[in-house]
């Protein structure tokens, strides 16, 4: 047995003491009225009054140990589910500007993350770009059009410039979830991060980063994109491609941080696909395995203690009513023939009764 409000439980705890120095109390008054009138307060007035005490007594505590809520077995209720929170962390180094994904791989990012978006069904978005460290573009909202001007603003501009690193990526996405958790510290359910880039994790803090995203409940869906077995140019700003010691620079989709992130967090690795298999959308995997990791959480809540209080309540109430209907109200008249008490002791019996 569990109490969801358990601090009611020392009222109730409170009510046989309580009952006692009453009844210590009608005691005394019923021995002063003794001594004062000759008239005694009515047959079985004392038992009447010691029942409607303990009725009293009984039903307060009954109705204090409901207001505690004891809850115990199952409750299969269905309950309606909160909103998904779904953070998109795109990256935008000038990697992604490689063209082995058509027309480059972060203008396909875009367009896949719009198709996400018009999947979601009132579930809430952010979108974060991140190269060196990562800076959210929006916080999460269900305004599509909201998240739609934000993607289109996307760039290499978008995030502050050096090496790429994923771990800043998951940690700017987990602050994002944090300013939607509850006041009193439980965290938002059914949130999730994907994380859209073409790998090169040079900071080595990622592994850390999803372990933590793990210890939240937040899986990480990692998505690949572009070319794991052939490497392609990054454009410069002039127009031709990036030169290093007179060599040209090439990137290849490197897979391997991305698949130990989502392994690490209990997400999930999506290869994105490249020119040749142009197939698979972000869409398809949002509604194929966030979805699903969704349900997986709902129906784990359905589970859960049920509340067992309205057989209290109704007892303690009814307990309440009796003691109510056993009230002696107003002192009757005396009868023709009965001798009327003096006016002391006729306060002093009323006063008794209650």
């Amino acid at each position: 047995m569990r109490f969801a409000y358990p601090a009611f439980l020392a009222f109730a705890a409170l009510m046989p003491a309580i009952g006692a120095y009453f009844a210590l109390l009608a005691a005394r008054r019923e021995k002063a009225l003794a001594r004062l009138s000759p008239v005694p307060g009515g047959r079985g007035s004392g038992s009447a009054g010691k029942a409607q005490l303990f009725l009293a007594c009984a039903g307060l505590a009954l109705v204090f140990f409901a207001a505690a809520r004891p809850q115990w077995g199952k409750s299969l209720e269905k309950t309606v589910a909160g909103s998904r929170n779904v953070v998109v962390a795109i990256d935008v180094s000038r990697s992604m500007l490689a063209a082995d994904v058509r027309p480059n791989r972060l203008e396909r990012a875009k367009a896949d993350v719009a198709d996400l978006i018009d999947s979601l069904d009132g579930d809430r978005c952010s979108i974060v770009a991140f190269r060196r460290t990562g800076a959210a573009l929006c916080p999460l909202t269900t305004d599509r059009g909201f998240l739609r001007s934000a993607l289109e603003s996307l760039s290499p501009d978008s995030a502050p410039r050096g090496e790429t690193d994923l771990g800043s990526a998951i940690r700017e996405s987990l602050q994002v979830i944090s300013q939607i958790d509850g006041a009193g510290g439980e965290k938002a359910d059914h949130s999730a991060i994907i994380i859209i880039s073409d790998g090169g994790d040079l900071r080595g803090e990622a592994l850390k980063a999803a372990e933590h995203a793990k210890r939240r409940g937040v899986p990480i869906f990692t998505v690949g994109i572009g070319d794991p077995s052939k490497a392609a140019p990054i454009p410069s700003d002039d127009g031709g491609n990036m030169m290093f010691d007179g060599k040209q620079v090439t990137v290849r989709l490197e897979e391997k941080a991305l698949k130990e992130i989502a392994e690490a967090s209990g997400g999930r690795y999506v290869p994105l696909a490249t020119a040749r298999t142009a197939e698979t959308t972000l869409g398809a995997i949002y509604r194929s395995f966030l979805r699903q990791v969704a349900i997986k959480e709902q129906n784990e809540e359905d589970e859960r203690l049920a509340e067992q209080y309205l057989p209290f309540l109704a007892a303690g109430l009814s307990l309440l009513l009796a003691g109510a209907a056993l009230s002696r109200g107003r002192s009757a008249k005396p009868t023709a023939g009965e001798p009327a008490a003096r006016p002391g002791a006729a306060k002093l019996q009323t006063a008794a009764a209650i």
